[in-house]
Order: C-alpha cells, then sequence, then structure tokens
C-alpha cells in the first residue's frame, strides 16, 4: 500500500506557525491539530463517530502493529480481512471488547460479510439503474414503458432476491448461535435469561462495523445508500431513522428493490426483511440455501453464477472477471486508508480493453434474456457429491491483544514512545547492546515463513490422498 503521508517518521515536535500577539507583546505559537477539529475527520455511522481519515502518527501505528502482514497469504492484494483491520482501527473506543473483537474475527461472519458485499454490489447497480429510469420516464421528453422494460425489472429483482437469500442464511447462522459461536448468544444456558441490554449494544456495534466495512470496499460511494438499506436488513423500515439524505423510492421501486417477501406488519409482529426471505423460499431458489456448502449439479445458470461469484475468492475475482468492489485489487494502487491512488492507475497503464479490476471500466447490470424466469422454473437440479470448504486465516493471540489494547498503544506513542521505522531500528541495534537473535535462528524463520506461502509439490501417500497444509477446528479449516 502506498503511504498516505509522505515521510516515514512522524515527527515527535508540535506542528504549527508562529505569530506576534501585540496584547502579550510577544511570540504566539498556534498549533496544527491536522484536521483534528475538522468536520471531515469524522464521519458519523448509526450515531457512532467513526475516522474518515488518519493523521502521519496513526497511520505509522496502524502499518507497523495492526495492518496485515506480508507473511499471510495473498498479502499484496486487498480482501476482506484489509478492510475488517482498517475498520476496528477507525471505530470508536466504546466499541473495543475482547468478546467483539473476536467476533469479528470469526469465519462465520466473515461469510457474512462476504455475502453483504456481493449483495450491494449488485443493490447499487440496480439503484442507480432506477434512478436513471425515473429520469427518463419524467420531465418534457418522457419516455414510455414497454412490456420488456418491465420484465427486464422483474429478472433484475429476482437476482437480488437470490443474493439477499444468501446474506439471510449466512446471518440466519450467527443467530442460532451454534458451535463456535455459542458464547456470544444472548441467553445462558442453565437460566436461560436474556442479557438484553449488553446483547443490544452488542448488535449495534455490529452493525455500524458492517456498514463500515461495506462502504469502504464499495469505493466509499452512497453512503446513505448503504447505510439505509442495511438498517432495512437487519431491522425492519419501522426503525428507520427520518434521515433527509435517505433516498425517496416510489412503491413500484419498492416492490423491485425490496422483492416480492418483504410485507410490513404492526411493529410488535414485525420481523427483519432477511428473515422473511427464508420464511417463503421459491422451489426453484432452494440450491441457493446450499452455496459455498454443496457443489451445485443442476441447468439453472443464474445459480451457477451466483455460486461462482460466491466461492471464488477474493484475490482471483479479475480472472472470472466480475467486481465487488475494490476486493482483489492490488494494493499497490491504495493508499493506507483504501483510497484509490490516482497517480500510481495512470502508471498502470489501465483502459478500457485491459482494465481486468473495472477501474477505468463502469461495472453495470447485464442485459438478461427475457424468458430467464420460465427458464429457472423448468430448470433440474441432480443429486450433490461433492462439499466445499472456505481455509480461513487464524487470528493470533498477539494481533488480538493488540487490538484490545488498542487505546493504550495509541496514547504510549503520542506522549512519545519510539515507533522504529526500518532505519531507526538499524540505527538502535548498532549503538545498543540488545539481545539479537542467532543467525541460525533467523534464517530458519525465513525458511518457515517462505515454505508456507510456496505452493508445495503434491506428495502422494499410500492411500492415494494428498498432503494439505491445513487444520480443522469445529466446522471451519484454517492455514497451519
Amino acid at each position: 500500500m502506498n503511504r498516505l503521508h509522505v515521510d516515514s517518521a512522524a515527527p515527535k515536535y508540535q506542528s504549527g506557525k508562529w505569530s506576534w500577539d501585540e496584547k502579550a507583546d510577544g511570540l504566539h505559537f498556534q498549533q496544527f491539530f491536522d484536521l483534528e477539529n475538522a468536520n471531515d475527520r469524522y464521519v458519523f455511522t448509526n450515531g457512532y463517530r467513526f475516522l474518515r481519515t488518519i493523521n502521519q502518527e496513526e497511520e505509522l501505528v496502524f502499518r507497523e502493529l495492526f495492518a496485515r502482514p506480508d507473511t499471510t497469504f495473498d498479502a499484496d492484494t486487498v480482501v476482506i480481512n484489509d478492510v475488517r483491520d482498517l475498520v476496528l482501527f477507525m471505530m470508536p473506543k466504546e466499541f473495543i471488547s475482547r468478546k467483539f473483537l473476536e467476533f469479528m474475527h470469526k469465519p462465520a461472519v466473515h461469510r457474512l460479510l462476504h455475502a453483504l458485499i456481493i449483495y450491494f454490489e449488485y443493490f447499487l447497480r440496480l439503484v442507480e439503474f432506477l434512478l436513471i429510469r425515473r429520469d427518463e420516464l419524467s420531465g418534457n421528453m418522457a419516455q414510455v414503458q414497454s412490456e420488456q422494460t418491465n420484465e427486464m425489472k422483474r429478472i433484475f429483482s429476482t437476482n437480488l432476491r437470490l443474493y439477499r437469500m444468501l446474506v439471510a442464511r449466512n446471518y440466519s447462522a450467527i443467530v442460532l448461535g451454534d458451535g463456535e459461536l455459542k458464547k456470544f448468544y444472548h441467553t445462558k444456558e442453565v437460566v436461560n435469561i436474556s442479557s438484553t441490554i449488553k446483547d443490544l449494544y452488542f448488535y449495534e456495534y455490529f452493525l455500524a462495523v458492517s456498514t463500515q466495512i461495506v462502504w469502504i470496499t464499495m469505493h466509499r460511494r452512497a453512503y446513505y445508500v448503504i447505510e439505509m438499506e442495511m438498517n432495512r436488513l437487519f431491522r425492519s423500515e419501522h426503525f428507520l431513522s427520518n434521515c433527509p439524505k435517505y433516498l425517496k423510492f416510489t412503491p413500484v421501486e419498492r416492490s423491485l428493490l425490496y422483492g416480492c417477501n418483504s410485507k410490513i406488519f404492526n411493529y410488535r409482529a414485525q420481523i427483519s426483511p432477511l428473515i422473511q426471505e427464508l420464511r417463503n423460499v421459491a422451489e426453484e431458489d432452494m440450491p441457493v440455501l446450499w452455496i459455498g456448502e454443496r457443489k451445485y449439479r443442476g441447468t439453472d445458470a443464474r445459480i451457477a453464477q451466483v455460486e461462482m461469484e460466491y466461492i471464488v475468492p477474493g484475490p482471483q475475482l479479475h480472472m472470472i472477471d466480475v467486481a465487488h468492489g475494490i476486493l482483489g485489487h492490488p494494493k499497490k494502487l491504495y493508499d493506507t486508508i483504501l483510497m484509490l491512488d490516482w497517480p500510481s492507475v495512470r502508471f498502470a497503464n489501465y483502459s478500457m480493453q485491459h482494465d481486468p479490476y473495472y477501474i477505468i471500466r463502469q461495472p453495470s447490470l447485464t442485459l438478461p434474456n427475457f424468458d430467464e424466469l420460465k427458464q429457472r422454473k423448468m430448470a433440474q437440479s441432480y443429486e450433490k457429491y461433492y462439499r466445499l470448504f472456505r481455509i480461513y486465516e487464524a487470528c493470533s493471540h498477539e494481533t488480538l491483544m493488540n487490538w484490545l489494547h488498542r487505546e493504550q498503544i495509541m496514547t504510549y506513542y503520542k506522549k512519545g514512545g519510539d515507533l522504529f521505522n526500518i532505519f531507526a531500528r538499524c540505527e538502535h541495534q548498532l549503538v545498543g547492546e540488545d539481545k539479537r537473535p542467532a543467525v541460525a535462528k533467523i534464517v530458519a524463520n525465513y525458511f518457515s515463513v517462505i515454505s508456507r506461502l510456496r505452493k508445495k509439490k503434491t506428495e502422494l501417500l499410500a492411500t492415494g490422498a494428498t498432503t494439505v497444509s491445513y487444520k480443522k477446528e469445529g466446522q471451519d479449516y484454517f492455514f497451519d
């Protein structure tokens, strides 16, 4: 990643300017706070204040202690873990607790965030399409809609429902609290009493962090559309704030965006739209609930497309010509806070003919076949033979402790603590008498990292199986 600030070392003196004070008849120092009191330093999500940008000192601490290290897989590519770590660094200090940090590093939460990013990628395209159609249908030069246009909108709405079902499937797995998520469940086993207040704040924190993760992944665009839809999905329309910056959709547009399963009841009996999707699943949509668990075998091309977008890892999305925000993009095109660095893009020489990451090209909706809905109802599903699983990067105890003591670490460095870059570390080792590791240990550590990252030769065992470098914990798999 490119540095947000040019210098690699933060000065320990106060930045500002001197001016002459006539009343005091002396010099007056006016300190610069580096956007400390500016409006664009913070962004409010569901009432909580997140950092929008970071200063030079915060950037050095983040890159040194909290950013994803180079010893992980696909370290040169933007993945969900990079966005998650940035949001955890920018979130308010009241969010920091061991329970919440462990929860955000669970594979089930990773799957939910992945499904949310895919859903909002398609949702924002459909919102843009509806706004364009709204302009075309109004004014003195208004166009007349044809039956083909209405059929195309129904197909777009059905495709969006498939992504929403994927989000609902992953969300319901967390709500049930089975397996490793049992300790995050809101009721205790013996007394069966709900921790209502604690669960309320825990839920609000997760919703705010998820909104920030999706917003940053979507190139920081359409913030109020993402916030409004995120609150509608997980709550309902009864609990949407009356924000003047939220878009107002017509009843026809709402039916296309929210789907046929979205029903509004009395707020006492209202359930979230995600759970409503699972209560009314069409027969031809049932294979969507097994995406990511079992390999789909059937003739439905749309479900096969959704499965491919879901199971292909972020660093390999350019191979299938699919865009999910900034996922899969090279880190050299972004700065520390994952904002696009346009000079780096210009030097990369992307064009309309060569743009695997959809930076120059504009992601758009693909025109469907008008008989796609009929074809889906006639599609056949065959018996499933293959199970799928994803291998995750495990969070170390040291990394978790760094997140837990984030405020203490930041306070230490802001008060004058030494943050060594490579030059300062070399100077300190030459002058000081610290215990240094032996050369043999340094070489051994290097080869252990390289052997983990490089592909290994397949070794056939006596049984014909192949060796793999992962371990299983519960229902999930992690890299060794």
